[in-house]
């Protein structure tokens, strides 16, 4: 299916949803349609789409239910900008408006390398063959091409030259070592300048004088293999206009970026005068004018957060929504409870989705020559086991089955290379085998599964 969200209809979302995420219709639904509700604003005139702020949603359940991956799936399925951050991360580090901006730096970072990934798939074609250009320059010595027009080539300088040209396609050359100017690296880390402000005064100085963080060039010596690498990656620098990247990167993080606030439930607390509940308004009162739309600066340029769409998640066990200050609890509007899974959810979870569980463990022992196959009984097993050591210790939703997986293969991933049968079916009873020691004794089960 298209990237492009225009292509997709609510349906159409939460068909590509379910192929990797059972259940949640609701959760799906929602998501869905502030999706579409994206395509339908970029419709309106300018000055009533300014108007139209994005619906953001609160998705309440307990971890390992599918919250993260939902909002994850829907931001990989639109080629959306994605940012998953933790709410109560700004409490260890203070709560003052900065450090709450930095989450909008990192999400045009993140904007940044993708539309770049992109323009370079544009033009690698080009990149590779000045590469190979600039190699076979390397390798022929007593003539040198540069970017301006060059004088007609003698025809015997011209034949060598694709004599060469022929040998490095064909791998002859790896080994040989030629000589290129490169940047040197930092010695200085650039992990003295903290988030925030900070940060940004770092990359500055970069950019302005390159030598006092690195950028000094010098000539090395590298192997043709290693020197391709280097030269490529010039030329990728050099055809990408960075300048557009960054321009396309803010307009994407404005019209299409998602970030996902876990953990909400921890920052849920009004002002009693003093301890925790104080620094939790503060970090939501840091928040609102993010969420409610504002502009911040970043290293490439400002950023306005009118139209990104936040998704809030948290369990909400001790808390609930309401303890939320009125004004933040305002800007999420789309309340989504997801419902806990059951054993008959852990069965669809192993096997159902395109990537399942499963396939995933089949697919890794397929690379050793081993064919494993789990009979029908062996996975209502493990899930059955991931829905017993749920009640009995902390819930961690489908979070569980890796474990119980990870136990039950455990001596067949250890002796995968060695195993000389190499068909493997797991039954009922082998899985257990594997756990019967760690299912008698409770304390165990709790540390171990």
């Amino acid at each position: 299916m298209a990237a492009d969200d225009a292509e997709l209809t609510p349906r159409q979302i939460v068909a590509e949803l379910d192929k990797y995420i059972i259940g949640q219709k609701a959760a799906k639904k929602a998501v869905a349609i502030a999706l579409r509700n994206r395509f339908r604003r970029r419709k309106l005139p300018p000055e009533l789409a300014d108007e139209i702020a994005p619906k953001n949603i609160l998705m309440i359940g307990p971890t390992g239910i599918g919250k993260t991956e939902i909002s994850r799936r829907l931001a990989k399925l639109t080629s959306s900008p994605f940012l998953k951050i933790e709410a109560s991360k700004f409490t260890e580090v203070g709560y003052v408006g900065r450090d709450v901006e930095s989450m909008i730096r990192d999400l045009v970072r993140i904007a940044v390398e993708m539309v770049k990934a992109e323009k370079i798939g544009e033009i690698n074609e080009k990149a590779v063959r000045n590469a190979e250009e600039k190699l076979l320059d390397l390798l022929l010595p007593g003539k040198r091409r540069d970017d301006g027009p060059a004088e007609p080539e003698p025809d015997h300088f011209q034949d060598t030259r694709e004599k060469l040209r022929k040998q490095l396609r064909e791998g002859f050359l790896e080994d040989r070592i030629v000589e290129i100017e490169v940047k040197e690296k930092s010695t200085t880390p650039l992990e003295i300048f903290s988030n925030g402000g900070m940060e940004e005064i770092g990359i500055q100085i970069q950019e302005l004088i390159p030598g006092f963080l690195g950028g000094k060039t010098k000539q090395r010596k590298f192997k043709v293999k290693e020197a391709r690498e280097v030269l490529l990656e010039d030329e990728q620098k050099r055809l990408i206009d960075m300048d557009q990247v960054a321009r396309l990167a803010i307009e994407r993080v404005e019209h299409t970026g998602i970030i996902f606030l876990d953990e909400v439930d921890k920052i849920a607390g009004r002002e009693s005068g003093r301890g925790p509940e104080v620094s939790r308004e503060g970090v939501q009162r840091d928040l609102l004018p993010i969420i409610e739309g504002t502009t911040v600066n970043s290293r490439y340029g400002l950023v306005r957060t009118d139209h990104i769409l936040f998704i809030g998640a948290g369990a909400f066990h001790v808390s609930k929504p309401a303890d939320l200050i009125p004004e933040l609890q305002g800007r999420f509007p789309i309340r989504v409870e997801l419902t806990p899974l059951d054993k008959g959810d852990f069965i669809r979870i192993l096997t159902e989705p395109k990537n399942a569980l499963i396939k995933q463990y089949e697919a890794l022992m397929a690379t050793e020559g081993v064919r494993v196959k789990f009979t029908a009984d062996a996975i209502d097993e493990i899930a059955d086991t991931a829905e017993k050591v749920n009640q009995d210790a902390e819930n961690i939703g489908a979070r569980r089955l890796h474990t119980i997986l990870e136990k039950v293969m455990e001596e067949i991933s250890f002796e995968a290379p060695q195993i000389k049968s190499k068909d493997i079916s797991i039954d009922r009873e082998y899985v257990r085998e594997q756990l019967k020691d760690i299912m008698k004794d409770q304390d165990l089960r709790r540390f171990i599964l």
